[in-house]
């Protein structure tokens, strides 16, 4: 194959790339984004297929049926696991899923950087800028790998959402970031010690990649998510240079710079920065706080009747969805109550916040697939200033994003977070299965407020009775 087929191909397939960040922008051009990052990719595995099987260079052999086998089985063998794995999880494990993706990429670049020294290959042949790019590509490819793993046992929870905080653990990231440059250092000095220096700084970082995200809280899984899928960027790019791959260096740029692009604005929603949610330790709570403490005040139960009462009184209604909708898999009762609602002249909208579930965009995908109107879709500052003019709320299964401490409570350590009003409404109904605290492990006021109705139960049991209700004349 000519150089300047691959080239050309190549460059096609990075433009089709950079067209699918844009689509995936908005809601409505999402399904477009899709297609052409999957024609970009379908372009670029066979471009580099094809390149094995017929080398630019005429001196190199093609291994022919060999590259088939090895190549062609791996392509078969990994998209059929993938295709089963994509149609068999569920949207609340899909926050999950990401991370432990996230996860393989990073190992992946480990393997680029410690493979050819396990085949015997001598790095010390190469230039200082090869080396190095090298030793980058492993050590962010650990961290990557190792991160991605705690966060996806956190969100499984396997591993507990509240932060692993060690003493000194500052400077214990530190000293293992010294640890790693030492043993590049000395790789490069010392050739006969290369391959255990790389095997070195692979364990090393996967040591700071688990600590790193360990010290997160649960509060912070959706930017810490986020930032991974950056790591895997800069990974991909890593394992680009060290393969002389243009296209992999291209995308792997275009998802670091996406991700931490993205992690930059929920931070910013979260009125945190990156650094502060990478060291912080978020979740460090007073134990009474952590763990959902004494009643705060009376809470006023309530029951489905008066729930139906209140919506078919009301003029407006602002519906809250949170990760307990994703769990009990409500959103489609949901949405026939909305149009029920539309139906007999009622305002109904629904209050997305940048980090409600477990993923970046989680509520949004959700409501998308139960068929809700994107124009009744709302982020938190466009609603905010509505809900004091909203007759009833209803919060689904969200805890920490309608939390007051967070504007009004300088010790809890939420405090300064965005979150949605929702206790300004003549009236807040929430859903929840019982007091416990959110994920962030913060117990929430606003259960107690004389506005607010709990409606304890199963959600989507609770979201059925009350469509079956409103159904009835």
């Amino acid at each position: 194959m000519p150089a300047t087929v691959a080239s050309v191909a190549y460059l096609c397939a990075s433009l089709l790339f950079v067209m699918s960040l844009r689509g995936l922008s908005t809601q409505e051009s999402a399904p477009r984004g899709n297609w052409l990052g999957i024609v970009g990719m379908s372009i670029a595995v066979m471009v580099t297929l094809a390149g094995l099987l017929w080398p630019a260079d005429p001196t190199i052999e093609a291994a022919g049926a060999e590259v088939l086998s090895v190549y062609g089985g791996a392509l078969i063998v990994g998209g059929i696991i993938g295709a089963v794995v994509a149609a068999r999880v569920a949207m609340t494990a899909m926050p999950e899923l990401v991370a432990i993706l996230h996860s393989f990429v990073g190992l992946a670049a480990v393997l680029v950087g410690i493979g050819p020294q396990l085949a015997g290959a001598d790095l010390h042949t190469h230039d200082t800028a090869h080396y190095v790019e090298t030793q980058v590509g492993v050590l962010v490819g650990a961290v990557t790998f190792t991160g991605s793993v705690v966060a996806f046992l956190k969100l499984r929870g396997t591993f507990t959402s509240r932060p692993l905080l060690i003493p000194g653990r500052h400077v214990v990231n530190l000293v293992l970031v010294a640890a790693v440059l030492g043993l590049a250092v000395l790789g490069r000095v010392e050739p006969e010690l290369a391959l255990g220096c790389v095997l070195g700084i692979a364990g090393i970082s996967g040591v700071l990649g688990f600590h790193l995200v360990a010290a997160i809280g649960g509060g912070d899984m959706p930017v810490v998510v986020s930032l991974l899928n950056s790591y895997s960027g800069w990974a991909a790019a890593a394992a680009g240079f060290m393969l002389s791959n243009d296209l992999l260096i291209i995308t792997g740029a275009l998802v670091g710079s996406s991700g931490a692009i993205l992690s930059y604005i929920m931070c910013k929603a979260m009125n945190r920065s990156i650094w502060n949610v990478v060291f912080g330790g978020f979740g460090e709570a007073p134990a009474a706080a952590a763990t959902g403490g004494a009643p705060a005040g009376t809470v006023r139960e309530t029951q489905v009747a008066e729930v139906v009462e209140l919506l078919r009184a009301a003029r407006s209604v602002i519906v809250v969805p949170g990760y307990g909708m994703a769990v009990a898999q409500a959103q489609h009762p949901i949405r026939e109550i909305s149009d029920r609602l539309q139906a007999a002249g009622v305002k109904v909208r629904f209050a997305i916040h940048p980090v409600a579930g477990r993923l970046p965009g989680h509520m949004n995908v959700l409501l998308a697939e139960a068929g809700v109107s994107y124009d009744l879709v709302k982020e938190l500052d466009e609603i905010n200033e509505e809900f004091a003019h909203t007759d009833v709320v209803i919060i689904i299964g969200a805890n920490d994003i309608v939390n007051p401490s967070a504007l009004d409570d300088r010790a809890s350590p939420i405090y300064g977070m965005p979150v949605l009003e929702a206790w300004k409404a003549a009236r807040v109904i929430m859903l929840k299965r019982s007091l416990a605290a959110g994920y962030a492990g913060v117990d929430n006021p606003i259960c107690y407020r004389d506005n607010t109705l709990m409606l304890f139960g199963d959600a989507k049991a609770s979201v059925n009775k009350i469509l079956a209700s409103l159904q009835t004349p």
